[in-house]
């Protein structure tokens, strides 16, 4: 679609375009890959955008081709009678001297086409079903007896299926926009949607950009920053609908009224009985001659189930019929339909003033749709029960509940939007557990426990049970993300104990209080949590809830195939209701899964709808998880734009969780491995050290893999002591855990140290034994490591053969991965180590005095990159003396004199 105004001479001037690029990469690949002329037809309906991207595209070829290659008409009813106008109007021509005749016409616009083959020419021709006769054949002309030019004809249409002068072309169709265009239409008018918003819009006008546009400029600008609003017909379309309907009073008017006022899933009876008409099928064939409804194709009366053909035709026939009708039409409804549900919606339409018992039901309503997980719904119930309750203090209670269902659901977007109501209202606990909800939702730990705290202190929970089983499920949700085992299994007791059974206090407790004990030492009993979770909570949007967490678990457990088939199926189940938070950790642990399994492509896949998911649902709590596996697939393909733009995006969140610090530090770390900075990877680090005394997460082993990285970066800068005791640590919890990944990462560092310290055999021992453990369990990334490090030790003690074959295995693993960063890292490795080429060198002549070795070749090529002497000993695993030893050799052998000189030769 283009957001464009129309000249009254030429076509649509653009001046922006938004969700079309699909369609402009079809006519610039058309256009570029013409040998011959030929023509294409871009159909759609009214303003859905024909006539801006038309003009799009001849912006753009003006820009490449000139002027002189771009020929542009607009077709008009009034000149379609006139021949040669078509024709006329591209070529310019103002004296009258262009022939009339399609040959003639041909032959006129040829003549001010180039005659040249390096550019192609555009004939762009706008609302094609105006143009004269003549013009048209003389365009077919040139496709059939002109093959030899370069020409592509583009021409709009609003009928799909038009046959050009009896000839029938290939067809572009354009349907309606995106997702992403509307939000960039708006901006352009200094407007933000609210993500609801933009799909109520996208769905209220189909995507059509003409009635976006028209609704943008005509409905109030407050209106599409909150959710829940309902969306009107542009002027437009209300005097066009208007002109349609039938005469009031008639069956036929009846009939569309009814079917206006009524849900599109309610069968016909119902439309009839509420219409009160007494010949149906009668009054259906009228209202189809109105052109407003539609009956799908129904060829008998049996299966008639006509609709209104648009909702925006719904929207204007409400607003013709006025506030009065519409009002008693509800009321009417409300005694009609079968559906308890509906009733009430009826209900609530009919009402405009405060009514206590509708908002009573409303509210019952509200509680048990949340209690179901069904949140969405729970929020825009909750709003209606305070819009219509008289008094006042439950009125604010109910407006609260409205904004902690919004939260519930993951919309911080529309809950912020409501936050200076709540703001505004006197102080209650539920009050601060709301406002606590969406501090932690954005990862404001300090203000979050200052307002639980608050609400805690002030709750009574004699008198208010619900209020205080609410606040220490909120408290259950805070330690979550602190890290905070045994304080989360605490709360959760004591949410559990004061909630009524199948409350959502209750359930959300309930989920994650497994988690809670997991971290808190007891993964036996964390597994026999959720098999009882899931077995109690099958179906809707709760079993969303116990799913991932049971994903989560295993992941943290090495139940690889199980987290995978558990977060996946948490990922789906949002399609079913299930909650935005919710989805944002299934797909941020599915990420995690994928990577360490090696699928990265589609770990990628689910970071980035993860991360357009925290946008458009302004929870910021998941960000730091999402931005380090995507941080960590980068820097291992050496992407360090990429990966560094994930570290700033990571470290721009405002959040102080553990559960957001934790992965942006380990995400650092991982880019500074990969580029062999292992002083910055210790620095980066060494805070996790002082944080797992008060954190029990991070001392539990699985989640968080960063002390194999702390104490691999320890041993290569030469701090054995510290990576001894640290690794002592946790190899005696990882041991009595019975963890197997997080036993052999650890192994991974140990054989690092027993290398450094000359235990080769000790080494080599742990190293196989680190992969002993892994066997099986399908973790590819792990798989590397360890062989990388192990060749790496084996070459350091001189056993070069065997470093060979250990640092083969491993450069196929990360070469299956796309991790080229550490696939060059192996090749310098097997280079270094010299064996290969000692062969071809016994094979062939001896080597030259100045010729470099395989270690000095190595050496001179990561001195040449800028790595210091310490940064190259770190990358190929030697001693800082070695390499100033080879450097000194490398500067004799090229007759250099400098790291600038050395750099400067290899450019």
């Amino acid at each position: 679609m283009t957001v464009a105004g129309r000249d009254t001479t030429h076509m649509v001037i653009s001046t922006v375009c938004a969700g079309r690029d699909r369609e402009i990469d079809v006519l610039t690949e058309r256009l570029r890959g013409t040998s011959g002329t030929d023509l294409l037809v871009v159909t759609g309906d009214p303003g859905i955008g024909k006539s801006t991207l038309l003009n799009r595209m001849v912006d753009l070829h003006r820009r490449t081709a000139g002027d002189a290659h771009t020929l542009v008409a607009q077709a008009s009813p009034w000149q379609s009678r006139s021949p040669g106008a078509l024709i006329r109007q591209l070529t310019q021509d103002t004296t009258g001297a262009t022939p009339t005749n399609p040959g003639g016409l041909a032959e006129s616009l040829l003549a001010v086409i180039p005659d040249a083959d390096e550019q192609p020419t555009l004939i762009a021709v706008d609302d094609a079903d105006s143009a004269d006769e003549e013009s048209l054949r003389a365009l077919i002309t040139l496709t059939r007896e002109h093959r030899s030019r370069r020409i592509l004809i583009v021409v709009t249409t609003a009928r799909p299926g038009i046959r050009l002068a009896g000839w029938t072309f290939d067809e572009l169709r354009l349907d309606g926009v995106g997702p992403d265009a509307a939000p960039e239409i708006a901006a352009q008018r200094g407007i933000v949607l609210h993500p609801v918003m933009r799909d109520e819009l996208l769905a209220h006008t189909r995507g059509n950009p003409r009635d976006i546009v028209a609704l943008l400029d005509e409905v109030p600008a407050g209106t599409w920053a909150r959710s829940g609003g309902r969306l009107p017909a542009p002027r437009r379309v209300v005097d066009e609908v208007r002109a349609a309907l039938s005469a009031p009073g008639t069956p036929a008017r009846a009939l569309i009224e009814a079917l206006a006022i009524l849900d599109a899933n309610e069968p016909l009876s119902t439309a009839i009985e509420l219409a009160g008409i007494d010949d149906p099928l009668r009054a259906i064939d009228d209202a189809r001659r109105t052109t407003l409804i539609t009956a799908d194709g129904a060829l008998t009366p049996a299966e008639a189930q006509p609709r209104l053909t648009t909702p925006l035709v719904r929207a204007a026939v409400l607003e013709i019929m006025g506030m009065t009708a519409v009002g008693e039409a509800h009321r009417r409804a409300a005694e009609v339909v079968a559906d308890p549900a509906r009733r009430l919606h009826h209900r609530v339409a009919a009402t405009p003033t405060p009514d206590a018992d509708l908002a009573d039901d409303l509210a019952g309503l509200a509680r048990t749709r949340g209690a179901e997980g069904a949140w969405a719904e729970a929020a825009r119930l909750y709003r209606q029960a305070g819009r219509l309750t008289p008094d006042t203090l439950e009125r604010d209670t109910r407006i609260t509940l409205a904004v902690d269902s919004l939260l519930a659901a993951g919309d911080c977007v529309g809950a912020g939007a409501l936050v200076p109501t709540v703001e505004s209202l006197r102080e209650t606990p539920l009050r601060n557990a709301t406002l606590a909800y969406l501090a932690i939702l954005r990862g404001r730990s300090a203000e979050a426990q200052l307002r639980l705290d608050r609400a805690w202190g002030i709750v009574n929970a004699q008198r208010e049970p619900d209020t205080a089983a609410l606040i220490a499920q909120r408290y259950v949700l805070h330690n979550l993300v602190r890290c905070q085992g045994s304080e989360l299994v605490t709360w959760a007791d004591r949410a559990m104990a004061m909630a009524v059974e199948g409350s959502a206090a209750r359930i959300e407790a309930a989920v994650i209080r497994g988690l809670g004990l997991a971290w808190s030492g007891q993964p036996e009993a964390a597994r026999a949590e959720y098999d009882s979770i899931t077995e109690r909570i099958r179906y809707g949007a709760q079993a969303q809830r116990a799913t991932m967490g049971r994903g989560w678990l295993q992941l943290s457990l090495d139940e690889i195939d199980a987290a995978r088939t558990n977060l996946e199926a948490a990922v789906s189940m949002a399609q079913l209701g299930g909650s935005t938070r919710i989805s944002l950790w299934a797909l941020a642990w599915l990420a995690r899964v994928q990577f360490l399994t090696g699928d990265w492509d589609e770990a990628m896949r689910g970071v980035d709808a993860g991360l357009a998911l925290a946008r458009s649902s302004g929870i910021e709590l998941v960000t730091p998880l999402l931005d380090w596996t995507a941080c960590q697939i980068h820097s291992s393909r050496g992407n360090w734009d990429e990966a560094d733009r994930h570290i700033a995006h990571s470290s721009t969140s405002i959040g102080d969780y553990e559960i957001m610090r934790i992965p942006e530090m380990i995400a650092r770390a991982h880019r500074a491995e990969a580029a062999a900075e292992y002083a910055k990877v210790i620095r980066t680090l060494t805070p996790l050290v002082t944080m797992s005394e008060t954190v029990p997460a991070l001392s539990e082993p699985g989640l968080w893999p960063w002390v194999d990285i702390l104490a691999n970066a320890q041993v290569i800068e030469g701090r054995l002591d510290e990576a001894d005791r640290l690794l002592h640590r946790y190899e005696a919890r990882a041991a009595e855990r019975g963890h197997r990944s997080a036993a052999a990462r650890l192994k991974y560092a140990r054989g690092r140290h027993l290398g450094a310290t000359g235990d080769i055999h000790g080494a080599r021992r742990t190293f196989e034994e680190g992969l002993e453990l892994l066997d099986g369990l399908g973790l590819r990334y792990d798989q590397a490591r360890v062989n990388f490090a192990y060749g790496q030790t084996l070459r350091r003690a001189g056993k070069r053969r065997a470093a060979d074959t250990v640092i083969g295995t491993a450069r196929e693993l990360y070469l299956s991965l796309g991790a080229t960063a550490f696939v060059e890292r192996c090749d310098r490795e097997l280079k270094a180590g010299g064996l290969t080429t000692s062969r071809a060198d016994r094979d062939g002549a001896p080597r030259d005095a100045g010729e470099l070795t395989p270690q000095e070749e190595a050496v001179t090529t990561l001195v040449a990159r800028g790595l210091s002497n310490r940064e190259v000993a770190a990358e190929l695993f030697i001693s800082p003396k070695t390499v100033q030893y080879h450097l000194t050799r490398i500067y004799a052998k090229l007759g250099l004199r400098s790291r600038a000189e050395l750099a400067a030769s290899r450019r």
